[in-house]
């Protein structure tokens, strides 16, 4: 499952940074519409979610993932022979169909084949080798593309849909693999009485944990694309290569550092850290602030602190992305693990788009210095949440206590 990971994330490096850019300035199409083309790839995958958490539960998680699979790379695919905006359209919402259950049946598979004292470690190996996909993918199509060579770009659109070929027969050749956690005849028809989402919602702590993830996210990673990148060249006035230098080093800091961060993270307290990402989040954003106080007067200053920005941030990337997913599933039941999941992937939809309809505007309005408190103040208060969630759990589910020995499944041999 981890080496599917890997093949996936190259596949979506290839072709991350430059969907605008090819609907665009190789395929002609108006740039408004293209936006909101990409926001219905946002909103699609935010609402189709929920569905796909509940398929999980009841039919297992392998059988959402495989079609699922199938499903964005037909959507990848497509788009490499995208010539109108209806054509593109359809390529986005199988890509956007696919996508929205990917991640939480990836996600409660891990869960059903480790224990809870593995889940921390295979949750921040996962996001390692997702980063490194991405990281080489990026450096890849980055040397190949060029907008007077369209099929350039189709080149890495048609290689993208291969990527997925790889979890899709890893997890094909394993049957015994992503099936029901749960066979009992009542959850099969859908469950008993308060069973389902309104059971995970009435979860006090896992309705915590999604507060803090919901304000750490709509402040952190979600300004990333927007907030940060349109900071950093109009109020920094750094150079858009000076930003991909910024998310080089992140990259590297990530792939370097999450290995050693895993270690240092058994048997330490999840909440406390959880705290400490908010913390680390508002530094990256200080230090980014300091860029924008030096304003373009000393070009060499300001590009090194947007630089050591996607580094600090990395730092705080790394604790965060073993211990969110392992305190999700801490707090799961096998029954609805795959609605806490989908619920858990949702927010990063949310956060999505709370995120450019305020950065967006302030930014326009030289209003730098208003967003950068904002993000600030919007990463401590998730630290606070986070602080508080601590006497709502168990000392097993914080990560402080030796899991009792789990018992021996039967796919692990598989």
């Amino acid at each position: 499952m981890l080496i599917g990971t890997a093949f996936s994330s190259l596949g979506r490096g290839l072709t991350l940074p430059f969907l605008y850019i090819y609907l665009t300035e190789v395929r002609h199409l108006p740039g408004s519409t293209v936006g909101l083309l990409i926001g219905w790839f946002g909103l699609l995958t935010l609402v189709v979610s929920p569905i796909g958490g509940t398929l999980i539960d009841r039919y297992g998680a392998r059988r959402v993932v495989l079609p699922a699979l199938l499903l964005e790379a037909a959507g990848m695919g497509l788009l490499a022979l995208v010539d109108n905006t209806w054509l593109a359209w359809t390529a986005l919402t199988l890509g956007g169909l696919g996508a929205s259950c990917i991640w939480a049946g990836q996600t409660t598979i891990f869960s059903s084949l480790t224990g809870e004292g593995e889940r921390q470690r295979v949750f921040g190996l996962q996001f390692a080798l997702l980063n490194l996909g991405i990281g080489v993918g990026s450096a890849i199509s980055g040397t190949v593309v060029d907008t007077a060579r369209p099929g350039t770009f189709q080149l890495i659109y048609v290689l993208d849909m291969l990527c997925y070929a790889g979890p899709f027969v890893i997890l094909a050749s394993m049957p015994q693999v992503g099936r029901r956690l749960v066979a009992d005849a009542a959850q099969q028809t859908g469950g008993p009485a308060g069973k389902g989402y309104a059971e995970v919602v009435r979860h006090r702590p896992f309705r915590r944990l999604l507060i803090f993830s919901v304000l750490l996210t709509a402040s952190g990673y979600a300004q990333l694309e927007v907030g940060f990148a349109g900071f950093a060249t109009t109020v920094a006035g750094v150079t858009p290569q000076v930003v991909g230098y910024a998310f080089t080093a992140n990259t590297v800091v990530i792939v370097l550092a999450q290995l050693v961060v895993i270690k240092k993270l058994q048997g330490r307290s999840r909440t406390r850290a959880l705290a400490v990402v908010g913390a680390v989040f508002a530094t990256a954003w200080l230090v980014l602030g300091l860029a924008g106080l030096v304003d373009g007067r000393n070009a060499l200053l300001s590009a090194a602190c947007v630089i050591v920005f996607g580094a600090v941030f990395a730092t705080g990337e790394t604790l965060l992305s073993p211990i969110s997913p392992a305190l999700v599933n801490a707090l799961a039941t096998d029954e609805l693990r795959g609605r806490y999941n989908a619920l858990s992937g949702m927010v990063w939809g949310l956060s999505a788009v709370i995120a450019p309809i305020t950065a967006g505007p302030l930014l326009g309005a030289g209003l730098g210095a208003v967003w950068i408190g904002l993000v600030i103040v919007g990463t401590l208060s998730a630290s606070l949440v986070a602080l508080s969630l601590r006497g709502l759990i168990t000392d097993e589910q914080d990560g402080l206590a030796a899991p009792a020995a789990p018992a021996v499944l039967a796919t692990a041999s598989a």
